[in-house]
């Protein structure tokens, strides 16, 4: 998604928990357009500052991308169901509102964008993550009431499987890849570029008609309206 911007010629700021990971796609994309990356917990309000330090006064767009499944319960129990719970919460629904939040000033304004990525999970699992990934889509309403007067937008992009990132851990065996291909009504798996793709046009201007809206790229293996 950095990429992309970058080659509209866009200037990105990626900030993020893993400073070896932001640097390696910051190099990968330098030689397109200057990135500047920002390793910070999202999920911690203080941080928040140390992206704010870096940005314009006014920003283009901000796509909220942060999470994951979060893991196993660590002990048994109530007390375990507790911990889980918040840590998902945590990783998943905290970075989103709080960088939200510290950008709306810089975000209203005719065009501005806030692009949330959500998941599939949302609408096809009861766990901890898909509870996770659903509160989003809901707060979502709140940001695209705020911007509305200004001319800006906000809505949620919600992937499914996706190969070529290290989201799902190991790779994925071609066994579990053919299954996961006939899931999909197209007959293949998502790849980085097709979320980008969603995300650049949602950005873009003649997305300037849709907001607190969700939608899929999943290939057809969900299919909700």
């Amino acid at each position: 998604m950095a990429e992309r911007f970058a080659r509209q010629g866009g200037r990105a700021t990626v900030p993020g928990r893993r400073a070896g990971v932001l640097c390696d796609a910051a190099r990968e994309i330098q030689g397109l357009h200057p990135v500047q990356v920002v390793p910070v917990g999202l999920s911690v309000p203080q941080d928040i500052e140390r992206v704010l330090d870096g940005l314009p006064e006014h920003v283009d767009v901000l796509v909220n991308n942060a999470g994951g499944r979060g893991g196993s319960m660590r002990e048994e129990g109530l007390k375990g169901v507790a911990e889980q719970w918040r840590r998902v919460f945590d990783g998943n629904v905290l970075p989103v509102v709080l960088l939200t939040e510290a950008m709306l000033p810089r975000l209203a304004q005719p065009g501005g964008r806030v692009v949330t990525i959500g998941s599939v999970s949302a609408l096809r699992e009861n766990g901890v993550y898909g509870a996770a990934k659903a509160a989003p889509m809901t707060w979502n309403h709140t940001p695209a009431r705020q911007l509305a007067p200004q001319g800006a937008t906000a809505d949620v992009v919600l992937p499914g499987f996706v190969t070529g990132t290290e989201f799902f851990g190991a790779p994925t065996d071609e066994k579990e890849l053919t299954r996961l291909r006939f899931q999909t009504l197209v007959g293949r798996v998502g790849e980085p570029q097709d979320i980008a793709g969603a995300v650049g046009f949602l950005a873009s201007a003649e997305a300037g008609y849709i907001t607190g809206q969700f939608l899929n790229s999943n290939g057809g293996a969900v299919l909700r309206r």
